[in-house]
């Protein structure tokens, strides 16, 4: 009888003994699910959306299959649109990074300051926004005062042109009315109205190379990224029965070599007239996938994807040469 009025009280104490471990496992429990709040993602794993306009699609893609490939738990769900949605995207949340030609404007950047969101830009290189003409039309030379005329409306035809030899009305092609590519062509000339201008606009960028393929009189707006990687295929496929336009800043040039095509060199020598910088906007909070990535592209891996794709990276890719004496 006395062994069991000692039995009682132990028994009682390692009850509570177990009902306080128990208790401090659910806390920590809780606190590990973050109030049923996702676990964050970080540089090497998770998933999230990208938004880019669609001119980049060969970068993108590039970009981040080489970034998977080194971190298998790393995913990206890539949205192409028109760049103006693909920055709607990034301010509503939708998307955590957007590939532009542009920083947001001080209205769009008020939007990230409202929910008290430091927001990032980051330059990694310099592009290019390439003219297509199809292989029958030798016309292959243009000024900027003779493109500013066309999307004036003061020049209609190629016979107006400086060694046009068409006599068909000139028709500008574009991927989309709200891409980056009229855009920039737009504001360059400072046009804010193309009404009674021959404007056709395609789907993509595959769909302007494949029209001007097949008709002659066409001038044709692409991303210079989607011709420019001599390593691809589709790149020597694009290509066929295209030229590529020289573009001069001169007003009257004196020879050939006044004329500049949107090619590596030219793009970083600033010679180009018609160039752009590519840049990465960023509303994300904490150190994430989206920061790695970026971190990865502005690094000598991601400058050779960026300098084979054709385009003139911010941070060059330095190349090591050893030599030796035999």
């Amino acid at each position: 009888m006395e062994v069991s009025g000692h039995i009682g009280p132990i028994r009682l104490f390692e009850k509570m003994i177990r009902s306080g471990i128990c208790g401090i496992v659910l806390l920590i429990g809780l606190l590990g699910c973050d109030g049923g709040k996702p676990a964050l993602d970080s540089p090497s794993r998770g998933s999230i959306v990208i938004a880019a306009d669609e001119s980049f699609r060969p970068l993108v893609t590039q970009l981040t299959s080489a970034y998977s490939g080194i971190y298998p738990d790393a995913h990206f769900r890539v949205i192409y649109a028109p760049e103006q949605e693909a920055i709607n995207l990034m301010l509503k949340d939708s998307a955590r990074i957007a590939f532009t030609t542009r920083k947001l404007s001080p209205s769009e950047k008020a939007v990230l300051d409202k929910r008290k969101i430091v927001g990032s830009v980051t330059k990694l290189a310099t592009d290019g926004v390439a003219l297509l003409i199809n292989k029958a039309n030798t016309d292959s030379l243009v000024t900027m005062s003779e493109l500013k005329g066309i999307f004036t409306g003061k020049l209609t035809q190629w016979s107006q042109l400086k060694g046009g030899n068409q006599s068909s009305p000139i028709t500008l092609v574009f991927d989309n009315n709200n891409s980056s590519n009229i855009d920039f062509i737009l504001h360059t000339f400072g046009i804010t109205d193309v009404k009674g201008l021959r404007i056709f606009t395609a789907k993509s960028n595959r769909e302007v190379i494949d029209f001007v393929r097949t008709n002659p009189s066409t001038l044709g707006f692409i991303g210079v990224n989607w011709i420019s990687d001599g390593d691809e295929p589709l790149t020597t496929e694009l290509s066929k029965d295209l030229r590529v336009v020289g573009v001069s800043a001169k007003e009257n040039p004196a020879s050939r070599a006044d004329y500049f095509q949107p090619f590596q060199e030219d793009l970083g020598m600033q010679r180009y007239p018609l160039r752009r910088p590519v840049y990465v906007l960023s509303r994300e909070a904490h150190p994430g996938l989206g920061g790695g990535l970026v971190n990865y592209v502005m690094r000598d891996a991601g400058s050779l994807i960026i300098y084979k794709l054709g385009l003139w990276p911010s941070v060059k890719y330095n190349r090591e040469i050893n030599l030796r004496k035999q």
